[in-house]
């Protein structure tokens, strides 16, 4: 019994130290614990503005160092509008004469060059005004001769005013009949110097008016056309110009002569440089809006542009240099903007600046006098390390 019950004494002294030794060892812990938390927060406090770089992250991050520079700034009107053709360069092109169409082989997009013959069409009644030239052009011959024969014999008093009046008159009115009709034979393409009895013909040819594309067709074989259809549109994109609409308040800015820079809304890198060739001198008074025109720098490039393309410009009304960083240094928190400046090898501090505006990759930096000359920004790989 003895035995038994120093043995139970011994298992609750072993138990009793076994708890003891547990309950310290988890204070150490959390005595460890606190100690290294604080030890972080007294390091996070020392230096809030402060980040370290080593010269690995700085390697393998390609971070680039660099300094405040004297940048060219514009102030530019931002425009919307097309690219499009003058009127001169694009054109309707219908029948001076109503008949049927007889033959056309167009597609839109076709090239055609001037007094390409674009469409026939075909009236029985074209045959009658050739007619009429022709007996027009016979008796004019005759009524010549009789004018003439007429006024010798008035000067010589050998025949009467009465006679000569109507040779005069029969001659001139035959003359203004021939004229008209080989006017109307010229708007029908059709020659009056080669025109007998045996080419007399039922059917018209109508040809471009200029060279360029075959961009519209309305016509087709067998169709009626009215001297109003328009058959054909033919457009000449070899001098494309830009039409754009600016804001009446921004009319004062625009002028002939100033920079354009455009681009097309569907490809916003490629940039095509331009000119302000004319500014309207009217507003539309519903949109309160002003029509600017100007003309591309590179005629080449329109070869790769089509009338009607939506565009993006900026008209370059004013120029001035500021202190500026690479808008990639500077970094934009609730509307406040930082940058890292350098301060040791592997230490930045986050400065607070004042911006103004950006310009071909460059951020105005309204504050750059309160920097050192030689001041070092780190100008690529900063927008992480200070949003961290």
């Amino acid at each position: 019994m003895k035995n038994i019950s120093s043995k139970n004494d011994n298992r609750m002294v072993f138990k009793g130290l076994l708890s003891l030794f547990i309950i310290g060892l988890v204070s150490c812990n959390s005595k460890e614990k606190s100690d290294t938390a604080a030890t972080e927060i007294a390091i996070e406090n020392s230096a809030p503005d402060e980040v370290a770089v080593t010269e690995t992250q700085f390697t393998s991050g390609a971070m680039e160092l660099g300094k405040v520079s004297m940048q060219e700034f514009t102030t530019v009107v931002k425009a919307n509008g097309m690219f499009a053709v003058t009127p001169e360069n694009q054109a309707d092109v219908s029948a001076y004469f109503a008949g049927y169409v007889k033959n056309i082989r167009l597609l839109p997009g076709d090239v055609v060059k001037k007094g390409q013959v674009l469409f026939t069409i075909e009236n029985p009644e074209y045959v009658q005004v050739q007619q009429d030239f022709l007996e027009a052009s016979g008796r004019l011959n005759y009524l010549k001769s009789d004018y003439e024969r007429q006024k010798e014999l008035m000067v010589d008093n050998v025949t009467s005013k009465k006679s000569f009046l109507k040779a005069e008159s029969e001659y001139t009115i035959t003359m203004a009949q021939y004229q008209s009709l080989k006017k109307r034979l010229s708007l029908m393409n059709i020659d009056p110097n080669t025109l007998s009895g045996e080419n007399i013909g039922s059917v018209i040819s109508v040809l471009s008016p200029l060279s360029g594309y075959a961009t519209s067709i309305n016509a087709k074989k067998g169709m009626y056309m009215n001297p109003s259809d328009v058959a054909v549109t033919v457009t000449n994109t070899d001098n494309l110009h830009i039409e754009l609409k600016i804001f009446e308040k921004d009319l004062p800015m625009v002028k002939v002569g100033q920079e354009i820079n455009v681009r097309l809304q569907n490809d916003m890198n490629q940039v095509y440089k331009g000119k302000v060739h004319l500014v309207n001198k009217t507003i539309n008074t519903e949109e309160r809006t002003v029509d600017v025109h100007g003309d591309l720098v590179n005629e080449e490039e329109t070869k790769q542009l089509t009338p009607g393309m939506y565009i993006e410009a900026e008209i370059l009304t004013a120029s001035s240099q500021h202190a500026a960083l690479p808008t990639e240094a500077v970094a934009n928190i609730d509307n406040d903007y930082f940058v890292l400046v350098k301060k040791t090898d592997t230490t930045f501090k986050r400065v607070l600046v004042k911006i103004g505006s950006t310009s071909n990759g460059f951020t105005h930096i309204l504050n750059a006098d309160e920097f050192d000359q030689n001041a070092e920004f780190l100008t690529k790989g900063a927008f992480n390390l200070i949003t961290e």
